[in-house]
């Protein structure tokens, strides 16, 4: 059995990461996406001929949103 009188563990505190780091990366990675979300946009109004539920820049923001998250988990 083990004994945690007297070395008991220290909970380890996760500190979040600065917020102005985070909307950085997230405005890079929203403006790198942009361009292939406007892409991939009109490719699909081509060829369906209608417009998309989403437009081009609520598909970069959402790669966006996904993304950078993984960046600050890693």
């Amino acid at each position: 059995m083990t004994d945690f009188t007297t070395d008991a563990p220290i909970a380890r505190v996760r500190q979040a990461p600065p917020k102005r780091e985070y909307y950085a990366y997230f405005g890079l990675i929203f403006l790198a996406t942009l361009p292939l979300a406007f892409l991939t946009w009109m490719l699909t109004a081509a060829r369906r001929m209608e417009l998309p539920e989403k437009g081009p820049i609520a598909k970069a923001w959402t790669q966006a949103r996904i993304i950078t998250p993984h960046i600050f988990s890693a």
